[in-house]
């Protein structure tokens, strides 16, 4: 009887070595066994607990001027047969807790009081957060809903324009003066001694300005006048707020422009004097004595 010893065979099936295939089923044995491990050490019914705002509503809502403490109450349920550690935070309002960590026995439901506190600068209107409690592995959100009450001032200013006449950036501050957030954008006008020198289009900026918020900002002016003198004029605009302009003047002289315009001058100047000497070295004629002119 021939044996299989003899590799190198052409067409000869080869298979797995028992030592791979005993090795892998260890791994998933072992893989199992600690997932089973998991589930039976959580204490039954851990992962079934709950967390809502009190009287079973669908999420939290409050209501309030800005500057106000606003308060509620969170319930977590744990229906399990052992005590149950739950971790509170808040997302999106600044929300506070009579305690960041609690403990519930079996079998027994906790009332977390929290309050959300509004902030001065807070404008009126609509506002989202949650409010997270996590416990046994898992999370459970639960939505915030805010009203912040009074009236809805939409104003923005311009300020602290200045124009860099070395390399004619524009620099600029945008202040809210309102209540609500805004979108602002700005279109920018240049007028020199012989016309206009830059000209762009209102245009939306990259940022929004919460009440109260200022925003300082700079325009590049890539192409300025080499020798003028400007009025730049910033218009800033926002949705439901009224056009704010501010202006500033400066002066362009560049070195190249002031050098010709020297030359320029220089010339000017040297053909006018040769012009008046050559009228003052032509002779005079004078008319004989006795003769009519």
């Amino acid at each position: 009887m021939r044996t299989a010893a003899r590799s190198g065979r052409p067409g000869r099936r080869t298979t797995a070595r028992p030592w791979r295939r005993t090795a892998a089923r260890s791994g998933l044995v072992a893989a199992v066994t600690a997932l089973l491990g998991a589930v039976a050490a959580a204490p039954p019914g851990a992962r079934d607990w709950t967390a809502a705002p009190a009287a079973g509503r669908p999420y939290a809502y409050l209501e309030g001027p800005p500057g106000s403490v606003l308060q509620d109450t969170l319930s977590v349920t744990n229906p399990g047969t052992a005590p149950l550690t739950v971790r509170l935070t808040g997302q999106g309002a600044p929300v506070s807790f009579a305690a960041r960590t609690v403990r519930v026995p079996a079998r027994t439901r906790a009332d977390v009081p929290f309050a959300v506190t509004v902030t001065a600068d807070t404008p009126p209107g609509e506002h989202r957060g949650a409010v997270r409690a996590s416990a046994a592995g898992r999370e459970v959100r639960v939505d915030l809903r805010l009203r912040v009450s009074g009236p809805r001032l939409a104003a923005l200013t311009v300020e602290d324009v200045h124009v860099d006449g070395a390399t004619g950036t524009l620099r600029y501050t945008l202040v809210n003066r309102g209540t609500t957030v805004l979108a602002p954008r700005l279109a920018v006008r240049a007028e020199g001694l012989l016309g206009t020198v830059l000209d762009r289009p209102d245009r939306a900026l990259p940022l929004t300005l919460r009440p109260g918020e200022r925003a300082t900002r700079t325009e590049p002016w890539p192409d300025p006048p080499a020798l003028d003198s400007v009025t730049v004029r910033l218009t800033a605009t926002a949705p439901g707020a009224a056009p704010a302009t501010a202006r500033a003047e400066a002066a362009f002289a560049s070195g190249p422009a002031l050098t010709g315009t020297a030359a320029l001058l220089l010339a000017a100047a040297g053909g006018a004097g040769c012009a008046v000497r050559r009228r003052g070295g032509s002779p005079t004629r004078r008319a004989p004595a006795g003769a009519t002119p």
